[in-house]
């Protein structure tokens, strides 16, 4: 009976590496993803502080678009008593059938500085 068993292994590893590169490939799309959104975050934080101690816009929209995922589109808002900085961005995955574009959005709000206080107009950033 030794021989009945013969290449099991091999359809065995044929049904289960499919399965495994389907794992890997959607554990890779969500750090990727998470990774892109940690981005978003961090660049709309940035640019409320750099924004709210009264940077010129220009220069906080090229601090922000540094800081974000590729093609991110940025909103600014000032006022006397906060300033707010949107960043918008899609991560798309490398197999484009495999997994929709998300859609990721961070907002940041930081108290204007007494020096900053003169309001800006709303703005975006394509």
């Amino acid at each position: 009976m030794p021989g009945s068993q013969r290449g099991s292994i091999t359809a065995e590893t044929a049904v289960a590496f499919p399965a495994l590169v389907v794992v890997l490939g959607t554990a890779l799309w969500g750090v990727s993803a998470a990774a892109a959104q940690v981005a978003c975050v961090d660049a709309a934080r940035a640019g409320a502080r750099a924004a709210a101690r009264g940077e010129p816009p220009p220069e906080v929209r090229a601090e922000v678009l540094r800081a974000a995922p590729p093609n991110a589109n940025v909103s600014l808002v000032r006022d006397p008593a906060t300033t707010r900085v949107v960043v918008r961005a899609e991560a798309r995955p490398l197999l484009k059938g495999l997994f929709p574009p998300l859609k990721l959005r961070a907002q940041a709000i930081a108290a204007t500085e007494p020096e900053a206080r003169s309001p800006m107009p709303r703005a975006r950033s394509e």
